[in-house]
């Protein structure tokens, strides 16, 4: 099996974590039921790890209106969170739970005072089990721990979405390969791969 590969700059700082040399895989979601696929097949993949304690980082990228809080509502659907899912931009962040898993989702579109993450307690989240999922991580920028995965999605028309899915940990590698088996995209980018899905 061929894997993208892409250096990777060592992470550091009290939050760092193990990184690993960037895999990608290349998907495409002809439609929001085959998001909704997607997101069911990946919640399974994570709901072991999440039930061990681990802790695990999803960056959402894109523009907006690209698909990641649709695509986050599938997942945390997925993974048994009941009632209304609701955006955390003016919040910036919204807890969940469901069958004893804990769970964030994360919007920093608006955030951009570092004093906040000590202030707001988001660097005791990230280090605690549970998943995390980041809409606009390039705002707290230095401030979060490397993400075992990074989904980046590219609007095709309007129904379509292009989406490259990158590991940045052994963790996240291991889903992708796993994914990659279950029949998602390949592990090079494909020939019509637009550069707003580049990893």
């Amino acid at each position: 099996m061929h894997v993208t590969t892409v250096a990777r700059a060592p992470q550091t700082g009290p939050d760092a974590r193990p990184a690993v040399e960037d895999s990608t895989v290349w998907i495409s979601w002809p439609n929001e039921a085959e998001c909704e696929r997607f997101a069911r097949q990946l919640a399974g993949l994570l709901r072991p790890a999440l039930a061990a304690g681990d802790s695990i980082v999803i960056e959402l990228r894109g523009t907006l209106g690209a698909g990641k809080t649709t695509f986050t509502r599938h997942l945390l659907r997925a993974l048994g969170v009941q009632g209304r899912i609701k955006s955390p931009s003016y919040a910036v962040v919204e807890p969940h739970e469901a069958e004893g898993l804990s769970m964030w989702h994360f919007d920093f579109y608006r955030f951009n005072d570092p004093q906040e993450w000590e202030d707001a307690g988001f660097r005791d989240l990230f280090a605690s089990p549970g998943l995390k999922l980041v809409e606009w991580p390039d705002h707290a920028a230095g401030l979060l721990p490397p993400a075992d995965l990074a989904l980046h999605l590219a609007p095709q028309g309007e129904h379509e979405r292009h989406v490259s899915a990158r590991a940045g940990t052994a963790q996240g590698r291991d889903c992708l390969t796993r994914l990659h088996d279950a029949g998602w995209g390949p592990m090079q980018a494909p020939a019509h791969a637009s550069a707003e899905v580049a990893p």
